[in-house]
């Protein structure tokens, strides 16, 4: 029974716990953002199997894009939500499908879940002048943002 009862609360507790991980920005599909990257640049597909359904799709980042305010801090965008919740985006930078590095602490590229084609995938990008959403080819190397979805 004491088995149960500490396995139960464990569970609970990593519950609750992840839930913590998550930010409401208040946007109206009530999609949430995980506070942090994940570690590393990943390439389209090492991302799609590592993460699968936390990816945000094409349309979460154009909702992401349109219903925040972004604030470039030097280093990334401060980026919050109509309720008043933010998240830093960091500019990480990518990874050309030759290895070399582009964009290192001057912006940052973001893997969607939403494929255009069966060579590229969409993906949000940022410099300090600006945030898009664009579409690049599946080998490179970028960061991962994921949502938890309503």
């Amino acid at each position: 029974m004491k088995k149960l009862l500490f396995f139960s609360m464990m569970c609970l507790l990593a519950l609750t716990m992840s839930a913590q991980d998550y930010v409401d920005l208040g946007l109206p599909s009530g999609t949430k953002w995980k506070k942090a990257n994940e570690e590393g640049l990943y390439s389209y597909d090492q991302a799609a199997h590592k993460f699968s359904n936390n990816l945000p799709s094409k349309e979460q980042f154009k909702e992401l894009k349109s219903k925040c305010s972004w604030t470039w801090t030097g280093d990334g965008y401060n980026v919050t939500g109509p309720n008043g919740n933010s998240i830093f985006l960091p500019a990480a930078g990518y990874r050309n499908c030759n290895g070399t590095m582009g964009s290192v602490g001057t912006g940052g590229d973001y893997w969607s879940s939403s494929p255009k084609g069966s060579d590229n995938t969409w993906n949000l990008f940022f410099l300090s002048g600006g945030v898009g959403i664009n579409y690049s080819h599946r080998c490179y190397g970028m960061s991962v943002r994921l949502v938890q979805n309503k």
